[in-house]
Protein backbone atom coordinates (compact mmCIF):
# COMPACT_ATOMS: atom_id res chain seq x y z
CA UNK A 1 0.00 0.00 0.00
CA UNK A 2 1.21 3.40 -0.87
CA UNK A 3 1.08 6.27 0.99
CA UNK A 4 2.44 8.60 3.72
CA UNK A 5 3.78 6.65 7.21
CA UNK A 6 2.04 8.26 10.10
CA UNK A 7 2.50 6.54 13.56
CA UNK A 8 -0.79 7.52 15.66
CA UNK A 9 -0.46 7.71 19.58
CA UNK A 10 -3.60 8.41 20.99
CA UNK A 11 -5.69 7.92 24.53
CA UNK A 12 -7.18 9.48 27.05
CA UNK A 13 -6.01 12.45 28.73
CA UNK A 14 -3.32 11.55 31.53
CA UNK A 15 -2.21 8.02 29.92
CA UNK A 16 1.46 8.69 28.89
CA UNK A 17 1.08 9.61 25.00
CA UNK A 18 3.12 12.69 24.95
CA UNK A 19 6.07 9.84 27.12
CA UNK A 20 5.50 7.08 24.61
CA UNK A 21 5.20 9.56 21.63
CA UNK A 22 8.60 10.89 22.13
CA UNK A 23 10.21 7.96 22.72
CA UNK A 24 9.01 6.32 19.85
CA UNK A 25 10.10 9.13 17.86
CA UNK A 26 13.70 9.00 19.06
CA UNK A 27 13.59 5.34 18.00
CA UNK A 28 12.25 5.79 14.71
CA UNK A 29 13.32 9.20 13.13
CA UNK A 30 10.36 10.89 14.04
CA UNK A 31 8.72 14.27 14.37
CA UNK A 32 5.59 14.58 16.86
CA UNK A 33 2.56 16.66 15.79
CA UNK A 34 0.00 16.95 18.58
CA UNK A 35 -3.73 16.24 18.15
CA UNK A 36 -4.78 18.30 20.92
CA UNK A 37 -7.59 20.74 20.63
CA UNK A 38 -6.03 22.75 23.49
CA UNK A 39 -2.86 22.88 23.20
CA UNK A 40 -2.86 24.87 20.01
CA UNK A 41 -3.32 28.40 21.94
CA UNK A 42 -0.60 30.08 23.38
CA UNK A 43 -0.32 30.42 26.72
CA UNK A 44 -2.64 27.76 27.88
CA UNK A 45 0.60 26.31 28.96
CA UNK A 46 -0.16 24.25 32.54
CA UNK A 47 -3.89 23.59 32.37
CA UNK A 48 -3.78 21.87 28.89
CA UNK A 49 -0.62 19.78 29.75
CA UNK A 50 1.48 20.94 27.21
CA UNK A 51 4.73 19.08 27.04
CA UNK A 52 7.81 20.80 28.58
CA UNK A 53 11.44 21.27 27.20
CA UNK A 54 12.14 18.55 28.82
CA UNK A 55 9.79 15.94 28.33
CA UNK A 56 10.58 16.98 24.11
CA UNK A 57 13.46 15.16 25.01
CA UNK A 58 15.11 17.23 21.87
CA UNK A 59 11.87 16.01 19.46
CA UNK A 60 10.19 19.02 17.39
CA UNK A 61 7.02 19.53 18.33
CA UNK A 62 4.74 20.62 15.93
CA UNK A 63 0.93 22.63 16.46
CA UNK A 64 1.65 23.64 19.97
CA UNK A 65 1.18 27.32 21.23
CA UNK A 66 0.47 28.54 17.59
CA UNK A 67 -2.87 29.99 18.00
CA UNK A 68 -4.07 33.12 20.31
CA UNK A 69 -7.22 31.94 22.96
CA UNK A 70 -9.63 34.88 21.50
CA UNK A 71 -9.36 33.33 17.73
CA UNK A 72 -11.58 30.98 16.52
CA UNK A 73 -10.04 27.22 15.33
CA UNK A 74 -11.52 25.02 13.48
CA UNK A 75 -11.43 21.32 12.68
CA UNK A 76 -10.70 22.65 9.23
CA UNK A 77 -7.81 24.91 10.64
CA UNK A 78 -6.43 21.70 12.45
CA UNK A 79 -6.08 19.44 9.55
CA UNK A 80 -5.22 22.16 7.01
CA UNK A 81 -2.27 23.03 9.45
CA UNK A 82 -1.54 19.51 10.72
CA UNK A 83 -1.67 18.31 6.80
CA UNK A 84 1.42 20.83 5.62
CA UNK A 85 3.23 19.79 8.98
CA UNK A 86 3.08 16.41 8.00
CA UNK A 87 4.47 16.64 4.46
CA UNK A 88 7.01 19.26 5.89
CA UNK A 89 8.14 16.56 8.51
CA UNK A 90 8.29 13.70 5.28
CA UNK A 91 9.86 16.24 2.91
CA UNK A 92 12.79 16.04 5.12
CA UNK A 93 13.22 11.88 5.71
CA UNK A 94 11.14 11.93 8.89
CA UNK A 95 8.83 10.36 10.32
CA UNK A 96 5.06 12.13 11.25
CA UNK A 97 3.84 11.08 14.85
CA UNK A 98 0.38 12.03 15.70
CA UNK A 99 0.27 12.17 19.28
CA UNK A 100 -3.03 13.21 21.03
CA UNK A 101 -6.55 12.67 22.68
CA UNK A 102 -8.74 14.40 20.31
CA UNK A 103 -10.40 12.20 18.06
CA UNK A 104 -12.17 14.10 15.89
CA UNK A 105 -8.90 15.81 14.96
CA UNK A 106 -7.41 12.23 14.83
CA UNK A 107 -9.79 10.90 12.15
CA UNK A 108 -10.88 13.56 10.38
CA UNK A 109 -7.14 14.42 9.71
CA UNK A 110 -6.22 10.22 9.11
CA UNK A 111 -9.32 9.68 6.69
CA UNK A 112 -8.95 13.07 4.78
CA UNK A 113 -12.19 14.57 5.49
CA UNK A 114 -12.63 17.37 3.05
CA UNK A 115 -14.55 20.06 4.80
CA UNK A 116 -16.89 21.95 2.82
CA UNK A 117 -15.80 25.78 2.36
CA UNK A 118 -18.95 27.32 4.74
CA UNK A 119 -18.54 30.46 4.85
CA UNK A 120 -19.52 31.33 8.60
CA UNK A 121 -22.22 33.94 9.38
CA UNK A 122 -21.04 36.57 12.06
CA UNK A 123 -24.72 37.54 12.62
CA UNK A 124 -25.85 34.15 12.91
CA UNK A 125 -23.06 33.24 15.54
CA UNK A 126 -23.84 35.92 17.83
CA UNK A 127 -26.93 35.23 17.95
CA UNK A 128 -26.30 31.44 18.74
CA UNK A 129 -24.00 32.69 21.38
CA UNK A 130 -26.52 35.05 22.85
CA UNK A 131 -28.93 31.97 23.13
CA UNK A 132 -26.20 29.77 25.15
CA UNK A 133 -25.56 32.64 27.70
CA UNK A 134 -29.88 33.05 27.77
CA UNK A 135 -30.46 29.51 27.84
CA UNK A 136 -27.37 27.96 28.76
CA UNK A 137 -25.09 25.23 26.97
CA UNK A 138 -27.88 22.24 27.13
CA UNK A 139 -30.62 24.18 25.64
CA UNK A 140 -27.74 25.35 22.71
CA UNK A 141 -27.04 21.28 22.25
CA UNK A 142 -30.61 20.79 22.22
CA UNK A 143 -30.76 22.44 19.20
CA UNK A 144 -28.45 20.81 17.40
CA UNK A 145 -29.55 17.65 18.83
CA UNK A 146 -33.07 18.38 17.16
CA UNK A 147 -30.98 18.27 13.44
CA UNK A 148 -28.18 16.75 13.88
CA UNK A 149 -28.71 13.89 16.51
CA UNK A 150 -25.31 11.54 15.41
CA UNK A 151 -23.12 14.68 16.11
CA UNK A 152 -24.94 15.51 19.14
CA UNK A 153 -23.98 12.04 21.02
CA UNK A 154 -20.52 12.82 19.77
CA UNK A 155 -20.48 16.26 21.55
CA UNK A 156 -20.39 17.36 25.41
CA UNK A 157 -22.78 20.43 26.03
CA UNK A 158 -19.78 22.21 27.23
CA UNK A 159 -18.26 22.08 23.70
CA UNK A 160 -20.04 25.56 22.56
CA UNK A 161 -18.09 26.24 20.21
CA UNK A 162 -18.21 23.02 18.06
CA UNK A 163 -21.88 23.25 18.92
CA UNK A 164 -22.54 26.43 17.41
CA UNK A 165 -20.63 25.82 14.29
CA UNK A 166 -22.68 22.78 13.92
CA UNK A 167 -26.32 24.18 13.76
CA UNK A 168 -24.94 27.23 12.11
CA UNK A 169 -23.50 25.00 9.48
CA UNK A 170 -27.14 23.60 9.01
CA UNK A 171 -29.13 26.64 9.58
CA UNK A 172 -26.56 28.02 6.49
CA UNK A 173 -27.34 25.12 3.95
CA UNK A 174 -29.99 22.88 5.12
CA UNK A 175 -27.50 20.23 5.69
CA UNK A 176 -26.44 18.97 8.74
CA UNK A 177 -22.75 18.68 9.51
CA UNK A 178 -22.62 14.26 9.50
CA UNK A 179 -23.96 14.28 6.26
CA UNK A 180 -21.28 17.31 5.02
CA UNK A 181 -18.76 14.69 6.87
CA UNK A 182 -20.19 11.46 4.66
CA UNK A 183 -20.20 13.99 1.53
CA UNK A 184 -16.78 15.17 2.51
CA UNK A 185 -14.82 11.75 2.34
CA UNK A 186 -15.50 10.66 -1.19
CA UNK A 187 -11.11 11.02 -1.46
CA UNK A 188 -8.95 8.46 -0.14
CA UNK A 189 -6.80 9.54 2.33
CA UNK A 190 -3.15 10.00 1.28
CA UNK A 191 -2.09 8.32 4.89
CA UNK A 192 -1.29 5.05 5.91
CA UNK A 193 -1.82 5.26 9.79
CA UNK A 194 0.13 2.70 12.14
CA UNK A 195 -2.42 3.98 15.37
CA UNK A 196 -1.13 2.88 18.80
CA UNK A 197 -4.10 3.35 21.50
CA UNK A 198 -3.42 3.80 25.54
CA UNK A 199 -5.64 2.27 27.88
CA UNK A 200 -6.04 0.61 30.84
CA UNK A 201 -6.93 -2.37 33.02
CA UNK A 202 -8.70 -0.67 35.56
CA UNK A 203 -10.48 2.58 35.02
CA UNK A 204 -9.04 3.73 38.58
CA UNK A 205 -6.00 3.53 37.42
CA UNK A 206 -6.57 6.22 34.85
CA UNK A 207 -8.36 8.13 37.53
CA UNK A 208 -5.78 7.89 39.93
CA UNK A 209 -3.20 9.26 37.23
CA UNK A 210 -5.99 12.22 36.42
CA UNK A 211 -6.35 13.13 40.40
CA UNK A 212 -2.35 13.29 40.04
CA UNK A 213 -1.75 15.29 37.37
CA UNK A 214 -4.73 18.20 38.50
CA UNK A 215 -2.85 18.40 42.13
CA UNK A 216 0.40 18.91 40.26
CA UNK A 217 -0.84 21.87 37.61
CA UNK A 218 -2.30 23.31 40.72
CA UNK A 219 0.95 23.35 42.39
CA UNK A 220 2.48 24.16 38.87
CA UNK A 221 0.79 27.32 38.47
CA UNK A 222 -2.81 26.41 36.93
CA UNK A 223 -4.62 29.11 39.31
CA UNK A 224 -2.49 31.88 38.00
CA UNK A 225 -2.59 31.06 34.36
CA UNK A 226 -6.61 30.30 34.70
CA UNK A 227 -7.11 33.80 36.32
CA UNK A 228 -4.48 35.39 34.13
CA UNK A 229 -6.99 33.89 31.32
CA UNK A 230 -10.23 34.52 32.87
CA UNK A 231 -11.07 37.95 31.00
CA UNK A 232 -10.03 36.47 27.81
CA UNK A 233 -11.45 34.64 24.81
CA UNK A 234 -14.22 32.11 25.09
CA UNK A 235 -12.32 29.11 24.23
CA UNK A 236 -10.05 29.79 27.04
CA UNK A 237 -13.03 29.93 29.22
CA UNK A 238 -14.55 26.92 28.29
CA UNK A 239 -11.53 24.68 28.53
CA UNK A 240 -11.25 22.15 31.60
CA UNK A 241 -9.69 23.58 34.08
CA UNK A 242 -10.33 26.39 33.39
CA UNK A 243 -13.62 27.08 33.43
CA UNK A 244 -13.98 25.08 37.01
CA UNK A 245 -11.92 28.03 37.89
CA UNK A 246 -14.53 30.92 37.20
CA UNK A 247 -16.70 30.01 40.37
CA UNK A 248 -13.38 30.05 42.81
CA UNK A 249 -12.60 33.79 41.08
CA UNK A 250 -16.31 34.61 41.78
CA UNK A 251 -16.29 33.84 45.78
CA UNK A 252 -18.96 31.27 44.44
CA UNK A 253 -16.62 28.14 45.84
CA UNK A 254 -13.90 27.12 47.53
CA UNK A 255 -10.49 26.48 45.62
CA UNK A 256 -10.62 22.86 46.89
CA UNK A 257 -14.04 22.40 45.80
CA UNK A 258 -13.15 23.86 42.08
CA UNK A 259 -9.91 21.25 42.01
CA UNK A 260 -12.42 18.76 42.98
CA UNK A 261 -14.45 19.61 39.90
CA UNK A 262 -11.35 20.05 37.55
CA UNK A 263 -10.74 16.48 38.74
CA UNK A 264 -14.51 15.42 38.23
CA UNK A 265 -14.64 17.23 34.61
CA UNK A 266 -11.17 15.75 33.59
CA UNK A 267 -12.60 11.93 34.21
CA UNK A 268 -15.95 12.34 32.49
CA UNK A 269 -13.58 13.81 29.51
CA UNK A 270 -11.18 10.64 29.67
CA UNK A 271 -14.40 8.69 29.22
CA UNK A 272 -15.84 10.19 26.20
CA UNK A 273 -12.08 10.47 24.25
CA UNK A 274 -12.39 6.37 25.14
CA UNK A 275 -15.82 6.09 23.70
CA UNK A 276 -14.86 7.52 21.12
CA UNK A 277 -11.45 6.01 20.23
CA UNK A 278 -12.89 2.83 20.81
CA UNK A 279 -14.90 3.21 17.97
CA UNK A 280 -11.72 2.89 15.75
CA UNK A 281 -10.97 -0.81 14.82
CA UNK A 282 -7.74 0.23 13.30
CA UNK A 283 -6.21 1.40 16.89
CA UNK A 284 -4.10 -1.24 18.38
CA UNK A 285 -4.42 -0.71 22.48
CA UNK A 286 -1.79 -1.30 24.63
CA UNK A 287 -3.10 -1.46 27.88
CA UNK A 288 -1.23 -0.63 31.25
Amino acid sequence: MSGIPVLVVCGPTASGKTKLAVQLAIRLGGEVVSADSMQVYKGMDIGTAKPTTEEMCGVPHHLIGIIEPETPFSVADYVTLAQQAICDIRARGKLPVLAGGTGLYISSLIDNIRFAQIKSDPDLRKSLEDFAENHGNEALWGRLNENDPELAAKLHPNNRGRIIRAVEVYETTGVNMSEHLRLSRAEPSPYVPFMLGLTFSRREILYERIDRRVDEMIKSGLVEEAREFAARGKTSGQAIGYKELQPYFAGACTLDEAVENIKRETRRYAKRQLTWLRRDERIRWIVL
